[in-house]
């Protein structure tokens, strides 16, 4: 398989038009093709831009668009550990890199604006078998720098369950599923770039192994935080 980085435009906030962007800039798609979107042009295409300017506080619209933050300072201030869209995220995705003097929000509905991308890709390059995964930069607690993760998607079953399954001595194992989209998604985001790129959208061609669907899949790489590993620690979030 390899990942093929899409030049495009300069994104221009407060709103620009992905569609545009899609059509004039990406190659022709094959089938089994999975195009990952970084989400800040499709929050751009959505018109989720706040103007910096004074009287704009970053820590209201880090209070308004989280889901659960944690009730405590950190030692890095502009930064603050949030959940949204079932992520631990700081800041709840806000970020102003490549926002031209725009805080740039996370997209809505990121999972079924996805879909509404993959439909109209399937239909104008008549495929069966394509998916696309809208990606963000995101960090590890305990490790320097960040990597790439979805934070919504359509087209492809996220899970493989290796429940059961025999390791290399025959032991069956119990526990482990594989997480196929968040993997593909950091890969996708490193040849994405973080700085001047200009190449917001990557291609996945030749994955052999991916399972393609028509039905929604979001949920199924989700878990209640209770039953997380590590709620021990979510818990003190409010």
């Amino acid at each position: 398989m390899r990942f093929l980085s899409i030049r495009t435009r300069r994104i221009l906030p407060p709103q620009d038009d992905i569609y545009t962007v899609l059509d004039k800039f990406l190659p022709r798609l094959r089938e089994g093709d999975i195009v990952f979107i970084t989400s800040k042009i499709l929050a751009i295409h959505q018109g989720r831009c706040v103007k910096i300017e004074k009287g704009t506080r970053k820590s209201e619209l880090i209070r308004r668009e989280a889901e659960r933050l944690f009730p405590f300072r950190t030692l890095h201030s502009d930064f603050v550990p949030t959940i949204k869209g079932s992520t631990l995220i700081p800041s709840a995705g806000i970020d102003e890199s490549n926002g031209n003097g725009y805080y740039i929000l996370w997209p809505k509905d990121a999972s079924g604006s996805a879909k509404k991308i993959c439909m109209y890709l399937k239909k104008k390059s008549r495929l069966r078998k394509l998916a696309v995964v809208i990606t963000d930069s995101h960090t590890m607690p305990l490790r320097n720098g960040v990597i790439g993760i979805s934070i919504g998607f359509f087209g492809l079953e996220p899970v493989r369950d290796r429940r059961g399954s025999p390791d290399v001595f025959g032991r069956k194992l119990q526990h482990t599923r594989v997480n196929v989209v968040d993997a593909l998604s950091a890969a996708a985001v490193f040849y994405m770039g973080e700085t001047d790129e200009r190449t917001p959208i990557v291609i996945l061609r030749g994955e052999k192994n991916m399972r393609f669907t028509n039905t929604p899949t979001w949920k199924k790489i989700t878990i209640p935080s209770k039953m997380d590993l590590y709620y021990p620690l979510l818990k003190v979030l409010r």
